[in-house]
C-alpha cells in the first residue's frame, strides 16, 4: 500500500514512524530539507523536499498512483488544497488534518467538495479523550468502542486496593461483575493475563466493560472519588475551547487561565458560561488565588510540555484529586508517569491512532472483518482493535473455547445488535458483530491473525 504524507510535523513524523514499521510504502513531503534528512536516517522511507500543494512535487512523489495521501502540514488551507490536488491527480483516498473550528463545523460539505475520505481534528479528538477521563475520574485513561457502548479503561492497583494479591479468577468470582482485565503492565513488562494472574501493587491494568458495569465495579472496590464539578484549565488554546464546551454540557464549572489577552477576549465570546482569567498559569501564586486547592480537576493544556508538567506537579502538592497534562513528547510522557501524574494526553498520538485505524481498514486484501477502531496503549506496546465481522467464515459460530487463540491475543468484548457481551468460553462470534480484541502483537489487520494455524 503506497502512502504519501505531506508535512513532517509532530503528527506526520509519528505516522511515518508507525507506518514504516508496518512495512507500508511511505513517501514524506516537507519543505524543510534538514528535517527530512533526520527522518531519512531514522526510518525506511522515501523523502521529497518541496511544497505539498505543488502539483509537480506531488507528481514527483507519485501521488497519481498513491493508495492514500495524508495532509498534515501546518495550515488547514494547505492540507485541504493538497488533498484536492491529490484527488485530481488520481490518489485513491485522502485524509486532511483540519484544526479550525469554523472549517470543522462545515466538514460535511468540505469533505464532499474536496473528495476527502476523512478529516481529523487533533484538538477535538484529544478534548474528547480528556472529557471521558473527567467523567470517569477513577481511571487514568478511557477509550471507547462499539459506538461508545464499551469502555476500555486504565487503572492503577494501589497499595490499599482490594484487588492487590488477588488472582483474576478470584476477582471475577468475588465481585460477580461483567468486566474483563485485558492487559497488565508490571514495571517494564506488558502481558495479556489469564485467570491465574495475580495482581500486584503498582500494576496498571486495562479493563473492558460497559460504563454501568465499570461504575458498579469501582463502587464495589470502595474507591469511588466524587464526581468532577470544578475544573481548572491552564492554557486557552483549541483543546481548551473544545474541552470547556463539552464539560459545560455535563454541567461542570470551568475556569480557564490564559496569558494572551486577545485570546481571553475571544474565549469570553465563545464560552460565555465559563470563567476566563487573564494570567500566567505557571505562576503558583495565581493558581492559589484562583482556588486550585478547591478544584476537583486541573487540566494543563499550554503549548509547552515543560509548563504542563510543572503545573501538574504543583497541583499534586495541592492535593487536586484529578490531574491531566498534555505532553506531546513521548520520552517526557514516560518520565512524567513515574512522577505520579497518571493521566497524560497527546494530540499527535490521538490523531495518529485515528489515521492508523483508517489505514488498516483500507489495506488491500480480502478479509471477513474490517478494522473500525484502533487505540495504542502502554506506549504502543499494546493495541486494542475493534473489528466489524462482515460475513460468516471459519471462526464464526464456533464456541470461543474451541478456537485456537494465540496467548498474545484476547477477545475483550462482542457487540451484537446494541447488546454488549463480555465473552466466556461458550460464546460465539457471529456475522454482523463488533469484536474488540487486545493484543501485544503490532500491526494486526485481520482477525484471522489471532488464531493458530
Amino acid at each position: 500500500m503506497k502512502i504519501v504524507i505531506i508535512g513532517d510535523g509532530k503528527v506526520g513524523h509519528k505516522l511515518c514512524a508507525q507506518l514504516s514499521e508496518e512495512d507500508y510504502d511511505i513517501v514524506l513531503i516537507d519543505q524543510n530539507a534538514g528535517k527530512l534528512k533526520k527522518a531519512l536516517n531514522r526510518m525506511d522511507i522515501f523523502c521529497i523536499t518541496g511544497d505539498g500543494a505543488n502539483v509537480e512535487v506531488q507528481k514527483e512523489a507519485d501521488v497519481p498512483h498513491a493508495d492514500l495521501v495524508i495532509a498534515c502540514a501546518s495550515t488547514d488551507e494547505l492540507n485541504m488544497l493538497s488533498c484536492l490536488l491529490a484527488k485530481r491527480l488520481g490518489a485513491k483516498h485522502t485524509i486532511a488534518r483540519v484544526r479550525n473550528p469554523v472549517y470543522y463545523r462545515q466538514i460535511g460539505l468540505l469533505k464532499e467538495d474536496l473528495h476527502l475520505s476523512m478529516a481529523v481534528n487533533p484538538e477535538l479528538a484529544v478534548s474528547h479523550e480528556i472529557a471521558r477521563v473527567l467523567l470517569f475520574p477513577d481511571t487514568s485513561k478511557v477509550e471507547t468502542f462499539v459506538k461508545g457502548r464499551v469502555e476500555l479503561v486504565e487503572f492503577c492497583v494501589r497499595a490499599d486496593s482490594r484487588l492487590k494479591d488477588l488472582s483474576l479468577a478470584d476477582i471475577y468470582r468475588k465481585y460477580q461483575i461483567r468486566i474483563l482485565v485485558c492487559a497488565v503492565r508490571r514495571g517494564k513488562e506488558v502481558f495479556i493475563p489469564n485467570g491465574d494472574t495475580v495482581l500486584e501493587e503498582g500494576d496498571r491494568i486495562h479493563i473492558a466493560a460497559t460504563h454501568r458495569e465499570l461504575e458498579n465495579f469501582f463502587n464495589a472496590l470502595g474507591k469511588r472519588t466524587g464526581k468532577v464539578k470544578n475544573v481548572l484549565i491552564c492554557g486557552g488554546g483549541g483543546v481548551s475551547y473544545y474541552l470547556a464546551h463539552q464539560l459545560q454540557h455535563s454541567r461542570m464549572h470551568v475556569k480557564i487561565i490564559e496569558k494572551d489577552y486577545a485570546r481571553c477576549e475571544k474565549l469570553t465570546e465563545l464560552l460565555p458560561e465559563a470563567t476566563i482569567i487573564h494570567g500566567d498559569a505557571t505562576d503558583h501564586d495565581l493558581l492559589l488565588e484562583e482556588g486550585i486547592e478547591s478544584a476537583d480537576a486541573l487540566v494543563a493544556l499550554t503549548g509547552m510540555d515543560e509548563e504542563n508538567i510543572i503545573m501538574a506537579l504543583f497541583a499534586r502538592t495541592q492535593n487536586v484529586p484529578k490531574i491531566i497534562a498534555k505532553v506531546n513528547e513521548d520520552s517526557r510522557a514516560q518520565m512524567v508517569e513515574g512522577l505520579g501524574i497518571d493521566s497524560i494526553v497527546s494530540a499527535k498520538s490521538v490523531t495518529a491512532d485515528a489515521i492508523l485505524s483508517y489505514v488498516r481498514a483500507r489495506r488491500k486484501s480480502i478479509k471477513s472483518a474490517n478494522v473500525e477502531t484502533l487505540y495504542r496503549l502502554v506506549e504502543g506496546k499494546v493495541e486494542a482493535l475493534e473489528f466489524l465481522i462482515r460475513q460468516e467464515c471459519e471462526y464464526t459460530d464456533v464456541p470461543l473455547k474451541e478456537l485456537p487463540t494465540k496467548p498474545e491475543y484476547l477477545i475483550a468484548c462482542i457487540g451484537r445488535k446494541g447488546r454488549i457481551i463480555i465473552p466466556g468460553g461458550d460464546d460465539r462470534i457471529q456475522a454482523g458483530d463488533s469484536v474488540v480484541i487486545v493484543t501485544t502483537e503490532r500491526g494486526t489487520e485481520d482477525l484471522r491473525e489471532m488464531f493458530r494455524r
